[in-house]
């Protein structure tokens, strides 16, 4: 077996049906790796060979079969997601999706003996807002490094980084030997979700009205196959470990998105309500200096490519 190489390497993914989930398992499996898959939701239809999913909430169900299969890897996914201003049912939801749920699987990790890699998907909402808001439009976007200052934005952000830290405490107390790593992802996209490409991609195709705040605000979008190519690549970079962003390197903001889904359905032009500026403006990058030194790979997905698979995607599934 080569050394950082997944083949034969048994795996654990929480948040594995979800939509960076399903990328993830499919690339590890094509790789030769035998992939024990959890989430509170089921695979979707497919061919899924050398995965065996349990349907289970990971926050208060038992955890035996996962203890049972002493993984080699664990991709830790599963977690809750609110828009930057919580709802205030997005707090119980937070309190058990993205903080209890992680504790124990860390505290399971505690008692694997076998565990080498730990890979834990965290957020660019860790890092200080004061880096990337401002309350005028900026000349250029702002690219977050991985030791920029730490000030979690909402809840969300929160609960990554006490993942983060406890993650850390576990490595250096119980398991030295454990490598861990912490992707700082940014603005996830993919097929079926609920992100805002994805949701506004179907709104297109139906024909309903969205609703457009700050469309000058520029966000780092990365597709979800690209942050699952991503994990998997830091997992097999033997040198990989602690904070390392995620992203597609590239900040476009909400009128280019708009722009680009109008291409594809010319009739959601007029479903467009603009609500003016409601809040501060973001301008936030990924600096993935790091990620190219340590993986050799920058993310290939452009925007434009993105949202015309998520169209063409969301298309086929309406037809069905």
């Amino acid at each position: 077996m080569k050394v950082g190489s997944i083949e034969g390497k048994r795996v654990i993914v929480t948040g594995g049906a979800g939509v960076i989930g399903c990328q993830l398992l499919q690339r590890l499996t094509s790789k030769g790796a035998s992939v024990l898959s959890a989430d509170r939701n089921p695979l979707p239809e497919g061919d899924w060979p050398r995965v065996t999913h349990i349907t289970k909430n990971l926050a208060a169900g038992d955890l035996e079969e996962l203890r049972r299969y002493q993984p080699d890897i664990i991709f830790h996914l599963a977690a809750a997601f609110e828009r930057a201003k919580e709802s205030p049912e997005f707090w119980p939801m937070n309190w058990q999706d993205n903080v209890i749920l992680s504790h124990r699987i860390i505290d399971l990790a505690q008692k694997m003996t076998n565990l080498e890699t730990f890979v834990f998907a965290s957020s660019y909402l860790i890092y200080s807002p004061s880096l990337y808001l401002s309350p005028s439009l900026r000349d250029k976007p702002v690219y977050l490094k991985e030791d920029d200052a730490v000030v979690p934005r909402n809840i969300c952000g929160a609960a990554k980084y006490y993942t983060e830290r406890e993650l850390q405490f576990t490595k250096e107390v119980s398991n030295p030997s454990l490598r861990v790593i912490f992707a700082r992802i940014f603005r996830v996209y993919g097929y079926g979700s609920r992100d805002v490409i994805s949701r506004w991609a179907r709104a297109a195709l139906s024909g309903q009205e969205i609703q457009v705040y700050n469309r000058q605000n520029r966000f780092d979008f990365i597709f979800a196959g690209d942050v699952a190519e991503g994990l998997l690549r830091l997992a097999e970079s033997p040198e990989a470990e602690g904070v390392v962003n995620l992203g597609s390197g590239t900040a476009r903001n909400i009128q280019a998105v708009l722009g680009l889904l109008a291409q594809h359905v010319p009739a959601f032009k007029s479903s467009i309500r603009d609500m003016g500026i409601a809040e501060p403006f973001e301008a936030s990058c990924a600096d993935l200096s790091r990620l190219k030194r340590l993986t050799g790979w920058t993310p290939p997905t452009s925007l434009e490519k993105g949202i015309s698979t998520v169209i063409e995607f969301e298309k086929n599934k309406q037809s069905r």
